[in-house]
């Protein structure tokens, strides 16, 4: 293999020697002091989240000074989100144990007057448009007709009253309206193919204008200022996702917003006020942003002036867009909220986000570069913890989630963990990440346990070749698939890992796509092309089922599970730890029932971290 880089980091050694301090496990996982403040309409008020009784719920406070009040009161859960929806009204979102069947609920600014909008015994609620012209009424996707799909109703946030205003044929994955809040464009999936639907006005009906393979994506983003033309995020014709203008009324290409050569465009932004484009996001080895628009360059710089050393975003801003709240955070500080003047260029310190947590115990994020054994340029970061040489190194390596996701630089709690109890961390994003193309997409196709799980081991065999990692003290540990690859390692490189941690991991992929919610059913036929179908391909499936060759695990495992997860079913758990246990393996156990796809319950974080801490210093001796 031929790797990059390694000089770049021998470099960024310099940083780690230092003396450490033991941070409490705690701080890592706490739920944060105050968090995701907004602003209203009329820039007047913020709104935040902070504990109550353990749990993350919403205050109110005046801009200009005053004591906060609480507006929700649970204790059960925290709330997953929430929104302004006018000036004295804020809606929020919550679940209940996990179950992923979020109710929408509004409550106004005083804390009365709280409502469960959509009081639906399981039913999942998802916001289109929060119509915020309109001083009650939102637009919201439920599957309460069809659980395998998503209507489309108006809803009165004051009343509670709602009626359909689009019904779902069975094809339709998503909607969009346009900026007058009419619903004018739709996706549509047979399961392979996706359709983009559009209408000139509400009450005509839906007409085909593009169909591709899903391996072609076209997102449509937002509608341009006049309503005539859509903006979207598309790879069609490219490798990578870049956004363009295009017709909807023949899907053909009218204009190249922006791309990028390397990476996958992720987005854009508009100034509603001054009907501009302003920004668009793509991800390097970090978030970056190019600018569309002047008067927005111009204040991020006068902002990134102020905050040398740190990534800074905006997060809310009013209605005007002159009162805003700005994030600043780097991979060593999760960072910290301020409210901004656009008029008077005034900047105010809100609140520290975890200010307990220091930024000196912290350590550096440093992207890293290698190929593959088979040529594929692979990403990734390596943690490295304070005090100690980058020689012989107990390592944890980190697969992400998804599988089609990514890791991204910034202040991770895990990993800052990990490196303080003196663990240096490996995060790659193995083929199939997302971000870098479809091609690199592509190559993850049919490999779940194959040459996705080789990626992660030829970043292991990197470790040891450079002489940072001690190859006898090696854990691997991820969540979701990350859990899957936790699994696969131990299972087909028993050799290669000293330990392992797996998290709401699937272990069986004939159990696992026969539990899948009902609102994925439409991907099936996807899902089946890009992972394996389980009649067609019941060899490969059956060959990379860790469950089915728990025979060949010799190293611990801790496995940690929520009852209710509706993605990744708790079976999944159980047949591992059953067939491990009838071998005599060492397996920990934790199941939540309180809990769905991972822990968001502060106590029951508290436990999982607290085994996992144990459970690493028993088997890799720091």
């Amino acid at each position: 293999m031929k790797f990059l880089q390694f000089a770049t980091l021998m470099c960024l050694f310099s940083f780690h020697m230092m003396a450490q301090n033991k941070v409490p496990l705690k701080d890592f996982f706490r739920n944060p002091e105050k968090s995701y403040f907004t602003v209203s309409p009329d820039g007047k008020m913020l709104a935040f989240m902070q504990p109550w009784e353990d749990r993350m719920n919403v205050y109110v406070q005046k801009i200009d000074g005053g004591e906060p009040m609480r507006v929700t009161s649970l204790k059960d859960r925290d709330i997953a989100g929430y929104a302004w929806k006018s000036n004295d009204k804020i809606l929020y979102v919550r679940d209940f144990g996990g179950d992923e069947n979020f109710h929408l609920f509004s409550v106004t600014t005083d804390g009365k007057d709280e409502k469960d909008l959509t009081p639906f015994e399981g039913v999942r609620v998802e916001l289109i448009d929060d119509l915020e012209e309109n001083a009650t009424d939102v637009l919201v996707g439920m599957n309460k007709r069809n659980p395998q799909i998503y209507d489309v109703y108006s809803l009165n946030t004051a009343t509670g009253d709602m009626k359909m205003v689009a019904e779902n044929p069975g094809n339709i994955t998503s909607w969009l309206t346009d900026h007058d809040g009419n619903i004018r464009v739709a996706n549509a999936t047979d399961g392979v193919n996706n359709t983009l639907l559009y209408r000139e006005k509400e009450g005509e009906s839906f007409k085909e204008i593009l169909t591709t393979n899903f391996k072609e994506s076209l997102a449509p983003l937002f509608f341009t200022f006049d309503n005539k033309n859509l903006y979207a995020a598309s790879n069609i014709g490219r490798d990578k996702t870049a956004i363009v203008e295009i017709d909807p009324r023949s899907g053909k290409e009218l204009k190249l917003i922006f791309e990028h050569k390397d990476v996958d465009v992720s987005g854009m932004d508009y100034s509603k006020i001054r009907k501009v484009l302003t920004t668009v996001n793509y991800t390097t080895w970090k978030d970056e942003i190019h600018f569309l628009d002047d008067k927005t360059r111009n204040l991020y710089e006068d902002l990134r002036k102020q905050f040398k050393g740190y990534e800074v975003y905006i997060g809310s801003a009013s209605r005007q867009e002159d009162v805003m709240v700005v994030r600043i955070y780097n991979d060593r500080n999760i960072g910290g909220y301020y409210l901004y003047n656009a008029n008077t260029r005034d900047l105010k310190k809100i609140a520290d986000r975890n200010p307990w947590l220091k930024e000196e115990d912290m350590t550096t994020m440093n992207p890293i570069v290698f190929t593959s054994h088979d040529g594929l340029i692979i990403n990734g970061y390596l943690t490295l913890p304070l005090g100690k040489a980058p020689k012989n190194l107990p390592v944890v390596i980190n697969p992400h989630g998804g599988p089609w996701a990514r890791d991204q630089w910034g202040f991770n709690p895990e990993v800052q963990f990990l490196a303080n109890r003196g663990y240096a961390v490996l995060q790659i994003n193995f083929r199939g990440s997302t971000g870098y193309g479809r091609k690199f997409w592509e190559a993850s196709f049919d490999q779940w346990g194959l040459k996705m799980q080789d990626d992660i081991t030829d970043g292991v065999k990197w470790l040891i070749e450079q002489g940072i990692a001690d190859p006898k003290r090696i854990a691997i540990y991820g969540g979701s698939y990350g859990g899957y690859a936790t699994l696969a390692g131990l299972t087909f490189t028993p050799d290669l890992y000293a330990c392992g941690v797996d998290y709401v991991g699937v272990s069986n992929m004939f159990t696992f796509m026969n539990t899948i919610p009902p609102y994925w059913e439409p991907f099936r036929d996807m899902f089946y092309e890009m992972v394996g179908d389980p009649e067609k391909d019941k060899e490969r499936l059956a060959k990379v089922s860790p469950a089915l060759h728990a025979d060949q695990i010799k190293a611990p495992l801790l496995v940690a599970q929520g009852a209710k997860d509706p993605r990744v079913n708790k079976a999944e758990s159980d047949q591992m730890v059953e067939a491990l246990r009838k071998r005599g393996v060492d397996v920990e156990y934790i199941v939540k029932e309180n809990e769905g796809h991972g822990f968001h319950n502060e106590e029951n974080r508290f436990e999982f971290y607290e085994a996992m801490e144990r459970f690493l210093a028993k088997h890799l001796q720091p």
